[in-house]
């Protein structure tokens, strides 16, 4: 282990101007470009003459308010992240620089996600506007029944949108989860009770089949709902062996037929429908079989889950690759874990190949996670930089780390740490050129 750094004289490093944080960028421009399509989209709508109580121009707004909500599932499906991961860090290391960092911002395409979501649901709020009129004229195709599931579905759109506001989710997280999980089923449910109706309104000019067959929210409903069972389908309860090195600290081992690739995270919980937090799926321990996941006290379920561990856990889905499979566009790369922030790193250091560097800066890193995971990391890592806080104070991490990226010769930073510190480290690396990428709130 080594907690004195190497020197960075000689290394020719230099500084340019400042820049502006891309890491935020990109999110936020997923987010705004969402909305500023649907924003032309309602403008030329305006244009069309749509906003008038009749029911062709009510079928096109509530299709576009479905095709943004189908558009905000995609992200979120495991899937469709491990696809966008692999179509993005197929480019070679010899691609320009500033190319490859802007593709390792895969992961921030929860602003996809928000986007659509929100778009979905303001488009939704106009269509109930528009149809409660129609209604009241007694306008063909359209009854009491239609419009009470349409005013429904509007409300629990508006309370998923409220509940997943960022400082709710954080303070609240069992909440939104219940309220995205549920709310989605709800809103699914209710859509095919509205889309059945409406269907069966307009016979006899045509038959129930054909009605249905004809309408583009039936085809996009088969879909969602597709999606939304999917993982489900997948679901398995699967047991689990434990080893806790202390009470802050416990080491889960699985071992179920399946070892999830390098780099993947899964969700696990106790119960099926509700209290799922996604670890880091670790490699296990050479002359073992199945994996690990290291879990530290961090709330309320991660405490009870520490102190009273249950014999089996359920997973669902498939395994889905977390931030740091940015490695694979960089020739070196260094990482940077606070506390137990060494999880998600673990994999890649464990099985590293391109000669990583790793800065770690936690409390009484052996007497926390146990003799057995420091060895290996120090075996692993033989260079690292691993800070006990306990004998040598908090340090400055980007100061620390900025040196320990001098001395490695590596070209990019992957940081897992809490919300503060990976922002501060993030801009201050981007600010100086460097590639830097971390977790955000909804990645």
């Amino acid at each position: 282990m080594n907690t004195d750094l190497i020197p960075a004289a000689g290394t020719g490093a230099v500084e340019p101007a400042p820049r502006r944080r891309a890491r935020i960028r990109t999110y936020v421009a997923l987010f705004a470009g969402v909305l500023i399509a649907n924003a032309a989209l309602f403008g030329w709508g305006l244009a069309a003459g749509w906003w008038h109580p009749h029911a062709s121009s009510l079928q096109v707004i509530a299709a576009i308010s479905q095709v943004n909500i189908l558009f905000s599932i995609l992200p979120r499906q495991h899937w469709m992240v491990n696809l966008l991961s692999f179509l993005a860090t197929r480019a070679p290391t010899s691609w320009p620089l500033r190319l490859r960092w802007r593709l390792a911002q895969y992961y921030h395409v929860g602003g996809l996600h928000v986007g659509g979501a929100i778009a979905g649901t303001l488009w939704y709020v106009v269509y109930v506007s528009e149809l409660a009129p129609a209604w009241a004229d007694g306008e063909a195709g359209y009854d009491d029944a239609s419009l009470a599931i349409a005013v429904t579905v509007c409300l629990v759109l508006l309370t998923i949108c409220a509940l997943a506001a960022p400082g709710f989710r954080t303070r609240h997280h069992d909440v939104f989860e219940a309220s995205h999980r549920f709310g989605t089923w709800t809103v699914l449910i209710l859509s095919w009770a509205n889309t059945l109706i409406l269907a069966h309104l307009q016979t006899p000019e045509r038959t129930f089949g054909e009605a249905l067959l004809a309408s583009p929210i039936f085809w996009m409903l088969v879909v969602s709902t597709g999606l939304a069972l999917w993982p489900w389908l997948l679901l398995r309860k699967v047991p689990i062996t434990t080893e806790r090195p202390s009470n802050h600290t416990i080491i889960v081992r699985l071992d179920h037929g399946f070892v999830p690739p390098v780099g993947t995270t899964r969700a696990i919980s106790r119960h099926p429908l509700l209290g799922w937090h996604p670890f880091a799926c670790i490699p296990a321990a050479a002359g073992d079989s199945g994996y690990r996941m290291v879990i530290s006290r961090a709330g309320g379920w991660t405490s009870e889950f520490i102190e009273n561990p249950p014999p089996h856990v359920w997973v669902r889905g498939i395994p889905t690759v977390g931030v740091a499979n940015a490695k694979r566009l960089f020739n070196r790369v260094l990482y940077i874990a606070t506390g137990s922030g060494i999880g998600p790193a673990l994999g890649h250091l464990l099985t590293d190949t391109q000669g990583a560097r790793l800065v770690w800066v936690t409390k009484t890193p052996r007497a926390t996670y146990g003799d057995g995971l420091v060895s290996e990391v120090e075996k692993a890592q033989p260079e690292a930089v691993i800070w006990n806080t306990s004998e040598q104070g908090k340090p400055d991490v980007f100061e620390l780390s900025y040196e320990a990226f001098k001395a490695s010769g590596a070209d990019a930073v992957i940081i897992v740490s809490n919300k503060a510190v990976t922002g501060r480290v993030v801009s201050e690396f981007e600010r100086r050129g460097i590639p830097a990428f971390g977790p955000i709130w909804d990645s």
